[in-house]
C-alpha cells in the first residue's frame, strides 16, 4: 500500500488534488474528522468515548485517533494506498503515525506539501466565501486560520523533512499543471 500525508493551508486545493488523486490511482481518503463523525454517528464504543472528550470541549487524544485509523486501515487491505487529510496535526501524531504504520509493514511513503503565497489563499478564501456562504470564510477568520495552520504545521513538515519523504509542491497555477507534478512524484516514489 502506498501512503500519502497531504499538506496545505486552507485555500491551497488540497481537496481538488486529493480527488483527483482518488480518480487517478484508486487510492482511498482517510480523514480524521470524517472517521470521528462517523464512529459518531454509529455509536461505536471508539466514537462514544470520542464523543464524551468532544462534549467536554476537549480534544480527542492522539491515542483515540491512531485506534479509529488502525481499524479503518485493517479494512482496507485490498486497495493500491491512502491518503491521509488533516492528520497528522502535532509532531507527536506523525511519531505514533509512522508507529502504527510499522506495525502493519507500511510507512508513510511521500508528503505532498502544497505551497500557496499567503495573498494568494486568501484571495481564494474569499472568493469562496462569495460563492459558498461559508461564515468562516472572511479576512479576520481566514487571517486566523491561516496562522494556527502556520504555527501547527511547522513541528510537522519538520519530522516529515527529517523522515526525507517531504516534499514541497507550488500549490499556485493550473490544477492540472499542478497534478501532474504531483503524480509524477507518486509515480517516481512509487517505483
Amino acid at each position: 500500500m502506498f501512503n500519502i500525508v497531504i499538506f496545505g493551508p486552507p485555500g491551497s486545493g488540497k481537496g481538488t488534488q486529493s480527488e483527483k488523486m482518488i480518480a487517478q490511482y484508486g487510492f482511498a481518503h482517510i480523514s480524521t474528522g470524517d472517521l470521528l463523525r462517523y464512529e459518531i454517528s454509529h455509536h461505536t464504543h471508539l466514537g462514544a468515548i470520542a464523543k464524551s472528550y468532544i462534549d467536554k470541549g476537549e480534544l480527542v487524544p492522539d491515542d483515540l485517533i491512531i485506534d479509529m485509523i488502525d481499524m479503518k486501515l485493517e479494512k482496507m487491505r485490498n486497495i493500491p494506498g491512502v491518503i491521509f487529510d488533516g492528520f497528522p496535526r502535532t509532531a507527536d501524531q506523525a511519531a505514533a503515525l509512522k508507529e502504527m504504520l510499522k506495525g502493519h509493514g507500511e510507512k508513510v511513503d511521500l508528503v505532498i506539501n502544497l505551497n500557496v503565497d499567503r495573498q494568494e489563499l486568501i484571495t481564494r478564501l474569499l472568493k469562496r466565501g462569495e460563492t459558498s456562504g461559508r461564515s468562516d470564510d472572511n479576512l479576520e477568520t481566514i487571517e486566523k486560520r491561516l496562522k494556527v495552520y502556520e504555527d501547527q504545521t511547522s513541528p510537522v513538515l519538520a519530522f516529515y523533512q527529517k523522515e526525507k519523504n517531504l516534499l514541497d509542491i507550488k500549490g499556485m497555477g493550473e490544477i492540472d499543471e499542478i497534478f501532474n507534478t504531483i503524480c509524477n512524484a507518486i509515480d517516481s516514489a512509487r517505483q
